[in-house]
C-alpha cells in the first residue's frame, strides 16, 4: 500500500528543513563519512516510522539519537575522522585543527563543531542534545580552551 500524498509531502518538507542540520550534528559526532552514513540511516528510520516521529516534541533530536545509535554500532570507540584542511582554499584555517577537534571529548567536539563550525545557536544545540543552554555553553568554553592549548594559541 502506498502512503498518502500528504504524508509524503509532510515528510519531504521535514527532510528538506532537517537534513542539513541532522548531517551537521552527526558529522560533528562521528566525522565526515560516518556522519553521512548515520544521517542516511536516521532518515530511513524516520520515513519508516514517520507516524511516530512527526508527533514527537523534538523530532530532530529524536532522529539524531537514532542516527547516533546506529553509528555507534558501526564503529568501536575510535576518534572521528574529519577532512583535512585544503590550504589552497582556506589559508586562514590552522592545518592541525581537524585533528585537534577530533581529539576533543565527545560533548565538547559536538558543541564546538556545531556552534563554531556550523554556526548553530547555543539554544539549537541544547535542544538537539536535550540539555540546558548553560551546559552547552560550558562545553563550548572548555572545548575552545582545550583547542587553544592543543594548538598552542594564546589569547
Amino acid at each position: 500500500m502506498l502512503p498518502d500524498e500528504t504524508v509524503v509531502d509532510s515528510f519531504t518538507e521535514w527532510v528538506r528543513d532537517t537534513e542539513p542540520r541532522l548531517r551537521h550534528a552527526l558529522t560533528a559526532s562521528f566525522g565526515s563519512q560516518l556522519g553521512k552514513e548515520a544521517t542516511a540511516d536516521a532518515l530511513a528510520y524516520a520515513w519508516e516510522h514517520w507516524d511516530r516521529v512527526r508527533v514527537k516534541d523534538n523530532p530532530l533530536g529524536y532522529v539524531y539519537g537514532v542516527g547516533r545509535n546506529k553509528a555507534r554500532r558501526m564503529v568501536s570507540r575510535r576518534r572521528p575522522v574529519f577532512l583535512d584542511v585544503q590550504q589552497h582554499r582556506l589559508p586562514h584555517v590552522e592545518p592541525g585543527l581537524p585533528a585537534a577537534v577530533a581529539r576533543l571529548p565527545d560533548k565538547q567536539r559536538i558543541v564546538v563543531a556545531l556552534v563554531y563550525g556550523y554556526e548553530w545557536t547555543m539554544s539549537e544545540v541544547a535542544e538537539l542534545l536535550g540539555t540546558a543552554k548553560t551546559t552547552v555553553q560550558n562545553h563550548a568554553e572548555r572545548g575552545l580552551a582545550r583547542l587553544r592549548k592543543n594548538l598552542g594559541v594564546d589569547l
